[in-house]
């Protein structure tokens, strides 16, 4: 780990010391039996349609600040109106300007599932997740060690949430395959570098064949071509965009709707 990810991770220390200092264990799985929002996530992406996980955030490290006048809430409703299967909403707060009470707040106002999409290096951050309204997690494989992968994992499961398994290279994703019950991810986008290449999707959706869970395509996608090129070249429908729909929402939600129209 280096770059970019190695500065995101070592923050993200920082700020669960913080959360564990205002709720302990006991006090997450309260707050989660006392929600009653929760979604099937993975059933979503479970269907023979193209089924899109929009994303909701206001920056990033690659492309700064991408929504000025930032509404979680309006834009939440936006994708929803557009037809969006699920939600991606990015709660990591010093690189992506995220909170995690972006997601409770969004699930006042639509019924959708929602993946929190952060950086997770420990299971405590699933009942944060969960506590806040999040149906599904995050592992990439990029930032975390095979152990704690799998306890991560397994705290999802033990609390019904779903889990996106993210892969970048190869050996990745042979180990993903061990994650039987997860969605694994392919990011075309280089955490390291911030570069994107979508021939990631076209490498490395042969070595997750056999998958029996949901393959999603994450990052790097600009058009419906794209989209329409890599569902017949790998069979691959479902897709993680957010960068092309929130750089101009109300025009770009014509594209989301334009891709979810496709036939597999």
């Amino acid at each position: 780990m280096n770059n970019t990810l190695e500065k995101i991770i070592s923050d993200k220390k920082e700020s669960i010391k913080k959360y564990k200092n205002s709720f302990s264990i006991l006090d997450l799985k309260n707050k989660i039996s006392n929600y009653n929002k929760y979604f099937n996530f993975k059933d979503k992406l479970n269907q023979k349609k193209i089924s899109v996980v929009a994303e909701i955030k206001k920056a990033s490290p690659s492309a700064g600040i991408i929504v000025k006048n930032f509404d979680p809430k309006v834009i939440a409703k936006q994708y929803y109106d557009s037809g969006a299967d699920c939600l991606s909403v990015l709660t990591e707060e010093n690189y992506f300007k995220g909170k995690l009470d972006d997601i409770y707040e969004i699930k006042k106002v639509i019924k959708l599932p929602i993946l929190c999409k952060d950086f997770l290096i420990e299971p405590y951050q699933v009942y944060l997740a969960k506590s806040f309204g999040a149906d599904a997690i995050l592992i990439i494989l990029s930032a975390v060690n095979e152990k704690i992968a799998k306890e991560i994992y397994n705290t999802a499961e033990n609390l019904n949430m779903s889990t996106i398994v993210e892969v970048h290279t190869e050996e990745e994703a042979k180990n993903a395959l061990n994650f039987k019950n997860a969605i694994i991810g392919i990011n075309n986008r280089n955490l390291k570098t911030l570069k994107t290449d979508i021939q990631k999707t076209y490498d490395l959706h042969k070595v997750l064949s056999s998958h029996p869970g949901p393959l999603l395509c994450e990052s790097g996608i600009k058009s419906e071509i794209e989209v329409k090129q890599i569902v017949k070249k790998t069979g691959i429908n479902n897709f993680l965009i957010g960068e092309s729909l929130l750089k101009d929402i109300d025009k770009n939600s014509h594209l989301l709707s334009k891709i979810l129209q496709i036939k597999p």
